[in-house]
């Protein structure tokens, strides 16, 4: 029999507890704020550099960009690319790092950061809490880089198998959405589980000492107990009907620098594009940030998704349907309106450069 462990929580959204039942958003850890700068270590890649002699700066009001990232890691941050676009024009750019994609956002919300690399559902709590955030271009992911895992030896043979288990997950995370579409097409409700949320930096070596019976994470942290042995996973998020993740920012921000968005998407393009044919490359670039063997890093790596999506009527809808979902299953305690945290058409326009795709 797996052994379970305790922990202690606390309230990663304070307005938000006003709003829902006591205890839905509680975490076991408070927020991981690091903040870096544009002197961080360089990269050793020789991916392309941008040329940033004809860029026009009307749209342009800030002199710096508070850019977060999740413990995950990220490419863009890495390669240092927007620092290389945006030198020119004297803006510099300051990195925060998080736990996990709601601690990135309530940071949003209090005006820590600018903009930052979420999965679909941690704006929408962020939006529900009163954050006046915007959702800025979409990320594509096939849910290959997330599981239900449970220890080598565990009974548990199907998600079927979790009715009465104690859940670890981040509440408020993309996992949040993963584990009640997962337990839906089985015919469990998301009562028919103990929840308890830990972001996954703090979970991972309790699940490898076999302490959590079951874990709903994702990359690299799922790729690291997996290599190690220590993982057997019963369900990837693949087929689940998420729209993928998000670059979002605060409302006015986005609303104030058009052309510095534009120029932000135009370069975290490029370096994806870049990333997506260089696997390798990519791999040994991220490896020594994450403190990972390579062999986890290629795996990683293996299953990232790439792609950035434009917003859309249709994406609107796809998330429109997520925030939907959160209400129907009781975790939102009204309706929510996300075309609300949306900017215009002609605001999109302006931000997003041809090349990125309509669907």
């Amino acid at each position: 029999m797996v052994a379970t462990v305790k922990f202690h929580s606390f309230n990663i959204f304070r307005r938000f507890t006003l709003l829902l039942v006591p205890g839905l958003f509680t975490l076991a850890t408070s927020l991981t704020l690091v903040s870096c700068t544009q002197e961080s270590q360089k990269a050793q890649t020789q991916s392309p550099a941008s040329n940033a002699s004809d860029t026009k700066t009307s749209g342009i009001k800030t002199k710096v960009l508070r850019m977060g990232y999740q413990q995950a890691g990220d490419l863009v941050k890495v390669t240092q690319v927007l620092e290389k676009r945006l030198e020119p024009l004297g803006i510099k750019v300051e990195w925060a790092q998080f736990a996990q994609g709601p601690q990135l956002m309530e940071a949003m919300n209090v005006g820590k950061i600018d903009l930052g690399n979420v999965g679909e559902t941690p704006p929408i709590f962020a939006q529900a809490a009163g954050a006046q955030i915007a959702y800025v271009v979409g990320r594509r992911s096939d849910g290959r880089k997330s599981a239900i895992a449970v220890p080598p030896d565990s009974p548990i043979q199907s998600v079927k198998d979790i009715k009465g288990q104690k859940v670890v997950f981040q509440k408020a995370s993309a996992s949040h959405y993963f584990i009640i579409r997962a337990l839906e097409d089985v015919g469990l409700k998301y009562s028919d589980i103990q929840v308890l949320s830990i972001p996954n930096v703090e979970a991972t070596s309790a699940f490898i000492e076999g302490k959590i019976p079951v874990w709903v994470t994702g990359d690299p942290h799922l790729a690291r107990v997996e290599k190690l042995g220590k993982a057997k996973i019963i369900r990837t998020a693949q087929g689940l009907d998420s729209p993928g993740g998000y670059y979002v920012g605060t409302k006015q921000f986005a609303i104030d620098n058009p052309e510095l968005l534009r120029i932000v998407i135009e370069e975290i393009d490029k370096i994806e594009r870049w990333a997506e044919v260089n696997p390798k490359e990519t791999a040994k670039l991220i490896s020594p940030h994450q403190k990972l063997p390579p062999d986890v890093m290629d795996l990683v790596i293996s299953r990232r998704g790439y792609g950035l999506r434009a917003i859309s009527p249709d994406l609107i809808k796809e998330q429109q349907r997520i925030a939907d979902y959160f209400y129907k299953n009781g975790l939102l305690p009204k309706p929510l309106n996300v075309q609300e945290a949306m900017l215009t058409t002609e605001q999109y326009a302006a931000i997003t450069p041809p090349t990125i795709s309509q669907k």
